[in-house]
């Protein structure tokens, strides 16, 4: 064997030209990321944008231009993998969904949201894959039986996060709860049914087929909200008893977000739904974990989450956009583009149906177990409800690319017709239905004037987020911080508690009883739980540590509080 110097140079200058073109193509991306971001907040009081279109807008005319230069072969700056989607982008997304969700508004509505999201994403399921059999397979596409379960599965996947830009959490607590619950859990569900309908052999489909089907889809749910769970309680008992703050607040935040990101993989490696694990997990965090690091961590940890949250969404939009354009797809279907219209025009026919198919039945059913009229869904909100689950997002582009391409590429008609329908109701939906969206909500919804801004005036500490909440979700200052108040700070805190307002506890008072399940639960949470696990009340205070000096002058916090209320 001979050492060959020319070709080994040829192969370097090859690998060499690849590497520049993979730092161009990601430069480009951070800086069309960066644009996303600046034009999404100088539209922040648009009426009719928000920053999923943004970056989607930015996405199509990138990908344009890209066609144009390119001379019509390419569209993109990245090829997409499901691996990118699913093992990067995805978790910080689902994680601070978790992290940040209001507990006691989720839980309170726990069983209205598990309806919508896990029966109402199974009879979605169900009304368009039916429709998909009945409807597209005389239309000779040349698709599998499990094909078609597959396309439940996709465009059961709702996507509302243009609603939940729109919608205010303290405004109308209900409805943003059962919107953000519901959209959560209806992906994990998704995704559960999709990996379940690939895990059976579904040429011979007959009554054990089909129970096995259901079998697996519950063992799934369960066993990943049991393994979220587990994760976060490790992560709590971990950070509570060796207490990395004292040292480091560095590693209390890096050791909260790997053991979160662990969650994710171990759900991966064992075949179970990432999504739901995650989410739990990222519950149970906010609950224990959290209480457990100095408040420099507890700030920093909020805002990390949410930002890799945030970029990762625009990443996903920015992507799709350029996709949309992907001239190696549109070339099966150029021959045929009456049929890609007909298909597209029937997968968006069949999203509207089956979301209406459990969205108002379910309602009717959920008001029947509400005494108080408040706590009802009345016809405005379930027609918001029943909207903000119109639109269709990353997940459903990600399982489409998982069904029908291999690494992003396809040679077969059939997978691209399907693909190239994805990705118009994709857009469609989120253009089209998202630019209706403020208008829509502000229409049946109008804005209460009577709130205060304080949280968004006031700097994100841990006293500046809860204290103006007490009224709404806390019974007492006790409850709010736990038992490690001394008497004096108690008395002043109270003295201070007198004079804020209170809107909602008398109402609370009146409709609720007070042997509630949440009651229970708190009951068993703090004499089992936290002494375990740490949380609220249960913090291990260190001299001289930030915890510590936060709660020395705990009665300032609330005086601020107080005035900035008055």
């Amino acid at each position: 064997m001979g050492f060959d110097l020319g070709t080994t140079l040829q192969k370097m200058n090859i690998l060499s030209d690849t590497d520049n073109s993979s730092v161009v193509a990601i430069n480009l991306f951070v800086t069309l990321l960066c644009a996303c971001i600046v034009i999404g907040h100088l539209l922040e009081e648009n009426r009719w944008m928000n920053e999923s279109i943004t970056a989607l807008f930015i996405g199509v005319c990138t990908g344009f231009v890209i066609l144009l230069i390119s001379g019509g072969k390419n569209s993109r700056l990245l090829i997409f993998s499901e691996d990118l989607f699913f093992i990067y982008l995805l978790p910080p997304i689902i994680f601070n969904a978790g992290f940040q969700v209001k507990k006691k508004q989720f839980f309170r509505n726990f069983s209205t949201i598990m309806l919508f999201g896990a029966v109402g994403t199974l009879i979605s399921f169900v009304v368009i894959s039916l429709g998909a059999i009945s409807l597209l397979r005389p239309m000779d596409i040349d698709l599998e039986i499990g094909d078609y379960l597959a396309l439940g599965a996709i465009f059961a996947a709702t996507d509302s996060v243009c609603t939940l830009q729109v919608l205010n959490q303290d405004e109308t607590p209900l409805l943003y709860s059962l919107v953000f619950g519901e959209g959560v859990v209806n992906d994990a569900t998704s995704v559960v049914l999709f990996n379940a309908v690939q895990n059976f052999d579904l040429t011979h489909i007959n009554t054990t087929v089909a129970l096995e089907l259901v079998g697996n889809f519950f063992y799934l749910f369960i066993t990943s909200t049991i393994l979220g769970v587990v994760a976060g309680l490790l992560s709590a008992y971990i950070i509570k008893k060796l207490y990395f703050g004292r040292h480091s607040t560095d590693r209390e935040v890096a050791i909260m977000m790997l053991l979160a990101y662990l969650s994710y993989m171990l759900s991966e490696l064992f075949n179970l739904s990432a999504i739901l694990t995650v989410f739990f997990c990222g519950i149970v965090m906010s609950h224990y974990t959290w209480h457990n690091v100095t408040e420099n961590s507890r700030i920093t940890t909020k805002h990390t989450f949410a930002t890799l949250s945030f970029v990762a969404e625009i990443f996903i939009f920015l992507f799709v956009g350029m996709d949309a354009l992907d001239i190696e797809k549109w070339r099966f279907v150029s021959s045929s583009p009456k049929m890609s219209i007909s298909v597209s025009g029937i997968l968006l026919g069949l999203v509207l149906v089956g979301r209406a198919a459990f969205i108002f039945p379910l309602s009717f059913l959920s008001n029947l177990t509400k005494k108080s009229a408040h706590e009802k869904i009345d016809f405005k909100k379930q027609v918001t409800i029943w909207w903000a689950g119109l639109m269709r997002g990353a997940v459903s582009m990600a399982l489409a690319y998982k069904q029908f391409t291999s690494l992003g590429h396809t040679n077969v008609r059939g997978n691209a017709i399907m693909i190239t329908s994805t990705i118009t109701v994709v857009l469609f939906s989120t253009v089209v239905f998202g630019l209706m969206t403020k208008p829509l909500v502000r229409f049946l919804l109008p804005s209460s004037k009577q709130l205060t801004r304080m949280i968004s005036s006031e700097p994100a500490t841990p006293q500046s987020l809860t204290v103006p909440l007490l009224g709404g979700e806390q019974d007492s200052l006790n409850d709010l911080y736990g038992q490690n108040i001394t008497n004096g700070q108690a008395s002043e805190a109270s003295g201070v508690g007198q004079n804020m307002p209170r809107p909602n506890s008398l109402r609370m008072l009146l409709t609720r009883p007070t042997r509630t399940v949440h009651y229970y639960w708190r009951k068993f949470d703090n004499a089992f739980m936290r002494p375990v696990f740490g949380g609220r009340g249960f913090v291990p205070y260190v001299p001289g540590s930030p915890t510590e000096i936060s709660v020395r002058h705990f009665p300032e916090e609330l005086e601020k509080a107080a005035r900035t209320l008055h």
